[in-house]
């Protein structure tokens, strides 16, 4: 069985980037990407309803970290280390299958800069190496053509496909089930 340790906390740095904890100073950055349209467009959930629930999610997100059952990093660009441009992270830590549910937002001011391809593989890299995982998964909303590429541009391949297994809102929902092994 996995035995994780979040602490101290990974650091990793990109080339421009810089993956950084996640704190309570993010919460209007992360409220901003949190109650965005475009990003929330493939979802399928609700967006945060205040800043309050936004900094509760952070409470409950460092609460995970500190268990060992989540990592979750902020992206920023190393000159602005402080500006939480996207986030990423590993939840769903299945510890006795050596298997984690991996996850990204990005702040469409941001998108097709290549930022979630260049992070995504330093954190894939992360979960083998550190994390010692067999496989990490990614669910996605199966329109969400840019998501799947991107996985698949990193060495995922889709591994099935639900047919109205989410339901949100009022409407079902198809999901599209990318991973990756440890190979």
């Amino acid at each position: 069985m996995l035995s994780l340790n979040f602490a101290p906390f990974p650091v990793i740095e990109t080339e421009r980037l810089l993956l950084r904890s996640l704190s309570i100073n993010d919460a209007d950055e992360m409220y901003s990407l949190r109650t965005n349209k475009k990003v929330y467009l493939h979802l399928n959930k609700p967006m945060d309803e205040s800043l309050e629930a936004t900094k509760k999610k952070i409470e409950e997100i460092l609460g995970m970290q500190q268990n060992n059952d989540a990592v979750f990093w902020v992206i920023a660009f190393k000159e602005t280390p402080g500006h939480m441009i996207g986030n990423i992270g590993f939840w769903n830590i299945s510890k006795g299958n050596y298997r984690a549910e991996t996850g990204y937002m990005l702040h469409p001011d941001h998108w097709q800069k290549g930022i979630m391809k260049e992070v995504l593989k330093p954190v894939v890299e992360y979960g083998f190496k550190k994390m010692n995982l067999h496989s990490i998964e990614a669910n996605v909303n199966p329109d969400n053509i840019a998501s799947g590429a991107l996985l698949e541009s990193c060495g995922f391949e889709k591994e099935a496909y639900y047919k109205e297994n989410y339901y949100y809102d009022g409407v079902f929902y198809d999901s599209a089930v990318y991973s990756r092994l440890n190979k």
